[in-house]
């Protein structure tokens, strides 16, 4: 805390953060009434609060942190708005308690935990309360008025689209700014008038094609059968005038890691695939959150198979309804989705014609056996402890590298950064030798290193263009497209 008018020298610590597996950070409440500073990590977090007239008061805690209890803080009139999941709400729910007594007993629910909707967070108005849910692996935007008179979900038209609430951080007003993305829409700000329900463009991505158009593209949504019968979203985009034939080139991406949703969005760039006749498929596997909290605890730790196998099913369905074939089918992810590429080669190389892995994170064991590693030890809630020996052998059973053996791999490209301090460069660097020592046949092997970048590639407004333009260069050459 530093006092305008004195020497930093006075500065007083207000609170330190002792666990590193949680991060730490300070906030004021939108109704400026309240500081708070909170701690989170992947499955635990604990806020306090102060009264904001009274910067030299006490921090008073909301929930003392409980290994499983998540919850997040939003403050309106004499209440705290609280999203959780506690009592076993895995899609969490919103409860309300008093300012005066915020401690867990104190919990009213507000909006009751669902099965088939992910609560993921809320935004407040003087008259509504805004709720961001996910629902079929889809965003939905869902109004409320305080006096209970208005209850309605905003209407979105595309079959796969992306939607979300903006920076608002006016509490008395009845104008929401709120984005909009999907496959064929370039991303777009707008502003949304809650009582009238009117919406204003007001910026939309500009795309540099003077011949682009949506209404020249395609988009659906699908749902592939998994092995254990899951159905497993799919966004796909194409070209209008595109066959269903099995011979179109098709470049399926995927993350799957961290309840990280992989929504729906449009790319300028990947127009120049789309254009060449590319089907381009984001595949919306387990270890995200796309379809609920489920989805994540199903991809992650001990059920980690999971991704992998629904990436394959996912490709083995596309290839099923006509969309491509083995001779033209790639597959794309970078970091936690640079490991699902590395499991899915050793698992089906033959599917692919093209693999490019960017920043893989593919030796999973001897990266989590290294805590002086900066992100390791927070890494546990993800992966597992690899010193607990069932993780150990569950780990290495999928762990890229581990999993190298002497048989024809597709081609590869296989990118990094000498700076990366997520994934640091030897990872992929050992993963391509062994790749090279043991592969048996004379497919296409490339390791590139960028030596001035780090775990997010190149930076600048052009040259992060040069690496997605080598990337696909990789793959139209492969599918012998020189022009």
């Amino acid at each position: 805390k530093h006092k305008l008018g004195t020497d930093s020298s006075e500065d007083q610590l207000v609170y330190e953060e002792s666990d590193e597996t949680f991060s730490c950070f300070v906030y004021k409440t939108k109704s400026r009434d309240f500081l708070v500073v909170g701690s989170v990590a992947t499955e635990s977090a604990e806020y306090q609060f102060l009264d904001a007239n009274n910067p030299d008061g006490e921090f008073q805690m909301i929930q003392p942190r409980v290994d499983g209890l998540e919850y997040s803080l939003a403050h309106y009139g004499s209440d705290f708005y609280i999203v959780t999941n506690k009592d076993e709400a895995q899609n969490f729910k919103l409860v309300k308690a008093p300012v005066t007594s915020p401690g867990m007993d104190n919990w009213q629910e507000v909006i009751p935990h669902r099965e088939d909707v992910l609560l993921e967070s809320i935004e407040i108005f003087k008259d509504y309360l805004v709720i961001e849910e996910r629902k079929n692996g889809l965003t939905e935007i869902h109004i409320k008025k305080w006096d209970g008179t208005e209850d309605y979900y905003m209407e979105f038209q595309d079959p796969a689209y992306t939607a979300y609430t903006g920076y608002n951080p006016e509490f008395d007003t009845k104008v929401m700014r709120y984005g909009y993305s999907s496959m064929t829409t370039p991303n777009s700000t707008y502003d949304y008038n809650l009582e009238s329900k009117d919406r204003e463009l007001l910026k939309q991505q500009e795309v540099m094609d003077p011949q682009f158009s949506p209404d020249n593209y395609t988009s659906e949504r699908l749902m592939a059968k998994a092995t254990d019968g899951t159905l497993v979203p799919i966004s796909l985009v194409y070209k209008k005038g595109v066959e269903k034939n099995g011979e179109n080139p098709l470049l399926l991406y995927g993350y799957g890691s961290y309840g990280a949703s992989m929504d729906p969005y449009f790319s300028s760039v990947r127009l120049s695939l789309l254009d060449r006749g590319f089907v381009y498929a984001i595949a919306h596997i387990r270890g995200g959150q796309e379809m609920g909290r489920h989805w994540y605890e199903d991809g992650k730790k001990l059920n980690k198979m999971n991704t992998f196998t629904d990436f394959v099913d996912c490709a083995d369905f596309l290839i099923g309804e006509g969309y491509t074939n083995p001779d033209h089918l790639y597959a794309m992810g970078g970091s936690a989705g640079g490991l699902l590429m590395g499991a899915v080669v050793n698992m089906r190389p033959e599917l692919w014609n093209g693999v490019v892995a960017a920043v893989p994170f593919v030796d999973v064991v001897s990266t989590m056996l290294d805590e002086t590693i900066p992100l390791t030890t927070g890494e546990f809630d993800e992966w597992g402890n690899p010193k607990d020996e069932e993780y150990y052998h569950y780990i290495k059973g999928y762990s890229p590298y581990d999993n190298v053996v002497a048989k024809d791999y597709p081609n590869m490209l296989i990118t990094t950064g000498y700076w990366d301090s997520q994934v640091q460069y030897w990872e992929p660097a050992k993963w391509t030798a062994k790749l090279r020592e043991l592969k048996t046949d004379n497919n296409q092997l490339y390791l590139y290193c960028n030596m001035d970048t780090g775990h997010g590639g190149a930076s600048g407004r052009f040259k992060r263009f040069r690496e997605t333009a080598m990337e696909y260069a990789f793959i139209l050459r492969l599918e012998g497209i020189d022009s």
